[in-house]
């Protein structure tokens, strides 16, 4: 199975994934969306956003990033500002 399986992950976003060292959809379920996020925040795009935070907690999910709980978008959103 390739990162881009999983649901929300295409070309870019993998790529991102690869280049902070993650390259399977295992790795990035043992590694956590908010470490993926930070690792590529830190290396590989800066202007990462709440978006692609999303994106990465949905896949490691394995669920469409719609359909994350109100409860773990708010969640999400309050690490994000954090980081600001």
């Amino acid at each position: 199975m390739k990162l881009t399986d999983l649901p929300n992950i295409g070309p870019v976003l993998a790529g991102h994934l690869n280049s902070v060292g993650i390259d399977s959809p295992e790795s990035l379920r043992r590694c956590g969306a908010v470490e993926a996020f930070i690792r590529i925040r830190a290396q590989a795009d800066a202007g990462a956003c709440l978006h692609e935070l999303s994106a990465l907690e949905a896949a490691v999910e394995g669920i469409s990033k719609k359909e994350l709980s109100a409860e773990k978008k708010a969640e999400l959103k309050a690490f994000y500002k954090s980081l600001a």
